[in-house]
């Protein structure tokens, strides 16, 4: 599927159009040991996804794959749209995005700013997927999957090289949260044979945890107070593979973590993200992942596309 090798050539093809997002070390009072915040959620968007939708169209231009009249189409909860609709706009092609009749409104207005037309499509992310497939086949669209393309999972991996190079001491396991899968297989792939990566992901819609166990992708129920940005009702084929590859292992938090979780970034740090982007901290916070004294921890913060008015 994927590997150290395409996330390397992403890298490559998308340098000089990402932001290299900073490292927030943290005090090692809080763990008795070495913790980082990757501050993903400054990317372009407010999001990681940036990375994955420009290496995903510049790909395809490449390779004569991308009609520019017709552009592109994607399905999203919203992250993936703004991405694939900021990066469309960059290089100069439509961008059609189809949303859940439940994405926020101010996900939906962000598109709309970005010169995207926007379609509402079904209550869940599954709905709004199955009619961007419908609209690719039918006008020769380019396809951009939220997450489950090689393209878009290898672009997301390029944070994970990022966070190698800024943290000279090296890392022993990094926690990034979980929807479809695609942010998890990226890092996995990118920092394979160098660092486990462990997925963190709601208990109310268990994707990863769920696929380990069946021993392939299966459909979940997905609710919850994160299911805007971590809402896939399936873990993706790339990251399924890459995930039991690699051994990425499951941690699962609560609604009440994911909330808390959020909540303590504002307070102490002054940093804001939506609440799925919270779930890596939330693993630690909530002590559901407990390092060993001497772990070293990269904690990926991955969106900040939230409403910020709930934080005091």
């Amino acid at each position: 599927m994927i590997d150290r090798s395409d996330v390397l050539a992403a890298r490559e093809r998308i340098r000089g159009r990402v932001r290299t997002t900073p490292v927030l070390e943290l005090d090692r009072d809080l763990f008795g040991g070495h913790a980082c915040f990757k501050l993903e959620q400054l990317q372009h968007t407010g999001t990681f996804k940036a990375r994955g939708a420009l290496n995903r169209i510049l790909r395809a231009q490449a390779d004569g794959e991308l009609d520019p009249a017709v552009g592109i189409v994607v399905a999203s909860g919203g992250n993936a749209g703004v991405a694939n609709a900021y990066a469309a706009a960059r290089l100069g092609v439509p961008a059609t995005v189809f949303v859940p009749e439940t994405a926020p409104a101010f996900k939906v207005a962000r598109l709309e700013e970005l010169g995207a037309s926007v379609v509402l499509e079904g209550s869940e992310y599954a709905a709004a997927q199955d009619a961007a497939q419908r609209a690719a086949a039918r006008t020769g669209a380019l396809l951009c999957h939220a997450y489950d393309q090689p393209d878009i999972a290898a672009g997301a991996g390029t944070l994970a090289l990022e966070l190698l190079e800024q943290v000279p001491d090296g890392l022993d396991t990094v926690l990034v949260a979980v929807g479809g899968g695609g942010l998890m297989a990226g890092v996995a792939a990118a920092l394979e044979g160098r660092a486990r990566v462990v997925g963190v992901e709601p208990e109310t819609a268990p994707t990863l945890s769920r696929a380990l166990e069946e021993g392939r992708p299966v459909d979940v129920a997905v609710s919850g107070i994160a299911a805007d940005s971590l809402g896939a009702r399936r873990l993706g084929d790339i990251a399924f593979d890459v995930a039991t590859r690699t051994g990425v292992r499951s941690v699962l938090v609560s609604d009440d973590d994911l909330v808390e979780a959020r909540a303590m970034l504002w307070s102490r740090w002054r940093i804001v993200v939506e609440h799925g982007a919270a779930a890596a901290w939330a693993a630690l916070a909530s002590g559901r992942y407990r390092p060993a004294a001497d772990e070293r921890v990269g904690i990926v913060l991955c969106g900040a596309n939230t409403d910020p008015s709930d934080l005091a």
